[in-house]
């Protein structure tokens, strides 16, 4: 039978209170975040004020790991591809091929612009945060996708690359040839077209091919830019085999394209990516790990306001209002030294296992989980999770977002030292990539030549892997192959 009845029963819980939420929150907040937060705490808090940073916290006697020897250069300064880009298009602007311009161009067009209205809104969007897009878009690999990012970084107002390749690979612990095949990628499939050249006349040929209108001709006239900028028609009539009519339809279709591909977008300087944490070489050999003072937004309690407040005799309301904002500016002062605290102490174990990374480059990234951080350092799996998220640590290597260091483990035959996937997928785009047409590679020659290195992996896998890194099939390889050199 039933019946109810009262029954006291003792408990332990923990109770999510708003000021436990809001510390969980600034967890995970990235720095743009914080400061629109603690921006809105010190307008709503009359006793916060942002205190100036002389010294951020270190840790740069937790690492003992010998530091890489040789620092990556950096890249010399170049000239910018503004007035590059302006010679030889002036030689276009004669009465007859302005005539002739004005005979061809499509209705509504206006010179210069190339960019179409949906791929530029009214120029609002930076060419900075409109690339860094496209590129996550385009790039399914992390590490291809990290490149791209760091080539992306070199790109100058017009949208011409200004970066030096064999630096950036360098830097990466990456071949040249990887860098350039990367390079070729993000001109290949990042809109605008003409982004990322490297000179004027590559930035009218990357619009042409786009167009399907680089042809023998078209190539002739590009490769002889010089002969444009002197005006020296005849010259160019004779190398094209073009007459006068048809090399004025060429030089108007030319002139049709865009000589600065990002000069459409919006001038003011992008905002770029504060890195969290810095990592440097120290001179004992060890890593030395401190917050970026930038990124490192510290408040203090002004006391002498508030005594000055509370002296001036406050009615009941307006001390209970007092003694709110004093509990919550202390609360949030002791929340944000916690938070750096936890971010160098996450940062530290990450950075010690993956010491090799710094010294070698993405080949020596190792597999890593959050919950083997978390348990090195004594912490639960979700706080690390919101700790490296939206984080940027830089290293000598260059900045890279904190989640881009976990990956998962690829067993090694013989029991030796397990891989992480995104050290073997950078491997087998290697072995692609040094292909010749005579020894194409299947997946089945790829997952041998794997474990003759020690890397324990699966036919399939290898071909689930290719597929994500946009390899084509071994077939689809050696047809293309054999077309470009019965192409040339």
């Amino acid at each position: 039978m039933l019946s109810a009845r009262l029954q006291l029963r003792q408990s332990q819980s923990l109770a999510l209170t708003p000021q436990l939420l809001q510390s969980i929150r600034l967890l995970q907040y990235s720095h743009a975040e914080l400061d629109a937060f603690l921006e809105g705490e010190i307008e709503r808090n009359p006793l916060l004020e942002r205190e100036e940073i002389e010294a951020a916290p270190s840790a740069g006697g937790l690492i003992e790991t010998p530091a890489s020897a040789a620092d990556a250069e950096s890249a010399d300064e170049r000239p910018t591809a503004g007035d590059d880009a302006a010679d030889g298009f002036e030689a276009l602007e004669t009465p007859s091929l302005r005539l002739a311009e004005t005979r061809q161009r499509p209705a509504g067009e206006g010179s210069g612009s190339g960019l179409p209205i949906e791929d530029l809104a009214a120029g609002d969007a930076s060419l900075s945060a409109h690339v860094l897009a496209e590129i996550a878009d385009a790039f399914r690999d992390p590490i291809e996708r990290a490149v791209a990012e760091v080539l992306a970084g070199h790109l100058d107002d017009a949208g011409y690359f200004r970066g030096d390749v064999a630096a950036i690979a360098a830097a990466l612990g990456l071949l040249d040839a990887q860098i350039l095949g990367i390079l070729e990628r993000v001109q290949a499939e990042i809109e605008p077209a003409g982004l990322f050249a490297r000179t004027l006349g590559e930035c009218l040929a990357l619009q042409l091919h786009r167009l399907r209108r680089l042809d023998p001709v078209m190539r002739c006239v590009l490769d002889n830019l010089d002969l444009l900028a002197r005006r020296d028609f005849a010259a160019l009539r004779r190398l094209t085999g073009e007459d006068e009519a048809g090399l004025l339809d060429i030089l108007a279709e030319i002139r049709r394209l865009d000589p600065k591909p990002g000069a459409g977008f919006a001038h003011e300087a992008p905002a770029a990516i504060v890195p969290d944490v810095i990592v440097e070489p120290a001179p004992d050999g060890t890593w030395r790990i401190e917050l970026n003072p930038d990124a490192l937004p510290r408040l203090l309690v002004n006391e002498r306001y508030e005594t000055s407040v509370a002296a001036a005799g406050l009615d009941k309301d307006g001390r209970a209002f007092l003694s709110d904002c004093q509990a919550t500016a202390n609360w949030l002062v002791r929340s944000l030294d916690q938070r750096a605290r936890t971010i160098l102490k996450v940062t530290a174990e990450i950075v010690r296992r993956q010491d090799d990374f710094l010294l070698r480059g993405i080949t020596g990234l190792k597999p890593m989980t959050l919950m083997a951080v978390a348990e090195a350092i004594g912490m639960h799996e979700s706080t690390v999770s919101r700790v490296t998220s939206n984080k940027y640590v830089a290293t000598p290597r260059g900045t890279f977002e904190m989640k881009f260091f976990f990956t998962v483990a690829i067993a090694a035959t013989g029991g030796g030292e397990a891989h992480s996937a995104e050290s073997v997928k950078h491997r087998i785009r290697l072995l692609v990539d040094t292909e010749t047409p005579g020894a194409v590679l299947s997946d089945d020659d790829i997952a041998e030549r794997l474990k003759r290195e020690g890397v324990d992996l699966a036919r399939r896998t290898v071909a689930k892997y290719r597929e994500a890194l946009g390899i084509p099939s071994s077939v689809q390889r050696r047809r293309e192959m054999n077309a470009r050199r019965l192409a040339s």
